[in-house]
């Protein structure tokens, strides 16, 4: 009964920024990772970026330097810091968390149900 919840999306001009935020909650033995796809119109899914446990980060070529993705452990919430956003930015924006849910549990994957972030020129 994992749940990830996002919030943060939205309509902004070009240059602005968004602040995205997801929640895992529910059973939750521990997260190995967090992270944000996209997929925009007529393209396929994508990695924005990505937080381990351990706290290495990995990014899109198309959003170093303006994104920053961030996550604090104790609250299971993973951040995306969207800065200068470009009408190329726009797409569902989908949080994912790889995640056991016991000990004894495999690892998998789970999505939030993704938000709209929408950046006019």
């Amino acid at each position: 009964q994992v749940q990830l919840v996002e919030s943060g999306g939205g309509l902004v001009q070009a240059g602005g920024s968004l602040r995205l935020s997801c929640a895992a909650s529910g059973t939750i033995f521990s997260i190995n990772a967090m992270g944000w796809y996209r997929q925009a119109p007529g393209k396929s899914r994508e990695l924005v970026a990505i937080v381990t446990s351990g706290g290495s980060t990995n990014y899109a070529d198309s959003v170093k330097g303006r994104f920053t993705i961030s996550r604090d452990t104790a609250k299971k919430t993973v951040y995306l810091q969207m800065n200068s956003l470009e009408p190329e930015d726009t797409a569902v924006y989908y949080c994912s968390a790889d995640l056991r849910t016991g000990v004894l549990r495999p690892t998998y994957t789970y999505w939030g149900q993704g938000t709209q972030v929408t950046v006019s020129s």
